[in-house]
């Protein structure tokens, strides 16, 4: 059994709290909050010991879950690895990417397991889908949110894009070669909507769209690779593989086909919608953390993928700021 304390009780903090108490490998040995009448509320609400301090929490358990903002992620983190504590960050890993050099040097020293908080990593239909991609070439994302001034604070890359810049990462073995981006401030001080062209060593393009002005919600994501197309929809977690197959002799009467034309050719088109098994993303998060220390395993999402995402985002962040200045002039 697996000790666990959790550092921020606020919306996302609360979802934490709530599903730790569930998994069965977890004992939940309290939580600490900033704000005294959120940990009273918090502690009656879901029936759990509330630590007046962040250290007479780190003391008592094997490791940490925070869920405070950004801002201050940094501070808690290197208080737990500091004391050898097992980490797991909500995403961004931190505020700067200073302070996300710092945090693995700390967690190398510490000697310790640390997983970011990237939960689409953990959603269904990417689950699903991830064994049908192979070598892709062409990435669509688009997440689309309704305005919410909840995250507002930070730019839409770092609020939404983030998820997707993970997912991509994860999926396209390769390094960056260039990166495009535009976007604009509509609601707030930084930009509301944003889009990013990604090209890799190996030719792969992802093109990522963001929005957090949209008038209807969307996370999709289009993967295009020899042959094959694969659609995942995050939020009605749902996923499509579209294969194309070599035929030989007379093609089926009743099947779908693609003439290539000049001789080439025809290729079968086959459709599968693959069963996607009904799990909630976040305790799946919370339970294979806790198996990667238990089991003495990597985490699913290390410490330096999280550091990679803050990288590519911020280096989004400044060609965002080359091509606003350019509008502005």
């Amino acid at each position: 059994m697996l000790k666990i304390g959790v550092i921020g009780a606020g919306h996302l903090g609360k979802i934490h709290i709530k599903l730790l108490k569930e998994i069965e490998i977890i004992e939940l040995v309290g939580f600490y909050d900033a704000d005294e009448s959120t940990r009273k509320k918090i502690s009656e609400d879901f029936n759990v010991k509330s630590f007046t301090s962040i250290n007479e929490l780190i003391e008592a358990v094997d490791a940490v879950d925070i869920v405070t903002p950004t801002i201050s992620h940094f501070d808690c983190a290197s208080k737990s690895l500091k004391q050898s504590k097992h980490l797991f960050i909500e995403k961004p890993i931190t505020n700067t990417i200073e302070e996300a050099k710092q945090l693995i040097y700390l967690a190398d020293e510490a000697n310790v397991k640390v997983q970011i908080g990237h939960v689409e990593r953990f959603n269904p239909a990417f689950v699903t889908a991830v064994p049908f991609i192979n070598n892709p070439m062409f990435i669509e994302t688009h997440r689309l949110a309704q305005f919410n001034p909840r995250g507002t604070d930070v730019s839409v890359v770092l609020d939404l894009m983030i998820h997707d810049i993970d997912i991509v990462l994860n999926i396209v073995k390769s390094n960056i070669k260039k990166i495009s981006a535009s976007g604009v401030a509509v609601v707030s001080d930084t930009p509301d909507i944003a889009n990013v062209r990604i090209e890799f060593d190996n030719g792969c393009v992802a093109n990522l769209t963001a929005s957090r002005i949209s008038l209807k919600n969307m996370r999709k994501t289009r993967v295009f690779q020899r042959d094959a197309y694969i659609s995942i929809d995050f939020l009605d977690k749902q996923a499509e593989i579209v294969k194309l197959k070599n035929v030989e002799g007379e093609p089926d009467p009743l099947s779908v086909t693609l003439d290539l034309g000049n001789g080439k050719g025809i290729k079968q088109i086959f459709f599968e919608k693959p069963t996607i098994k009904e799990t909630n993303a976040i305790k799946e998060e919370l339970t294979q953390f806790a198996l990667s220390i238990l089991n003495n395993t990597k985490p699913l999402v290390t410490i330096h993928d999280g550091y990679n995402a803050l990288d590519v985002a911020y280096k989004i962040i400044e060609k965002l700021k080359i091509s606003l200045a350019l509008i502005e002039d």
